[in-house]
């Protein structure tokens, strides 16, 4: 008989809490604070910092730090606001740095 195998997550590296799910990337190309990072356009279990505009490689965005609502590790930034017409696209998006993250179902 099969196991019953749950949707592929991505967890806080740090406590194992479940921040995002694999169907929720969109994409793997981004670049956080320490290197690699993804976008999501949903996460769970997080708390999000203070709102803050800050100069990011695609221009000038706000942005709230996005940390684990168990441990409280910083896991990246969600965008609130892109000034520029082009980068509208990532309002209300999530970047998880690659190297806050761990995969769990896989």
């Amino acid at each position: 008989m099969a196991e019953m195998i749950g949707p592929r997550l991505y967890c806080c590296c740090n406590c194992r809490n479940h921040v995002a799910l694999h169907d929720d990337v969109i994409s793997k190309a981004f670049q956080g604070r320490n290197g690699r990072a993804f976008l999501f356009s949903h996460a769970m279990n997080i708390v999000m910092g203070p709102k803050e505009d800050r100069h990011l490689m695609t221009g000038l965005h706000t942005v709230a730090d996005v940390y684990c609502s168990d441990c409280r590790e910083v896991l990246g930034w969600k965008y609130e606001r892109a000034y520029e017409e082009t980068q509208k696209y990532k309002e209300g998006k999530f970047i998880l740095e690659k190297s806050k993250i761990v995969k769990e179902n896989w």
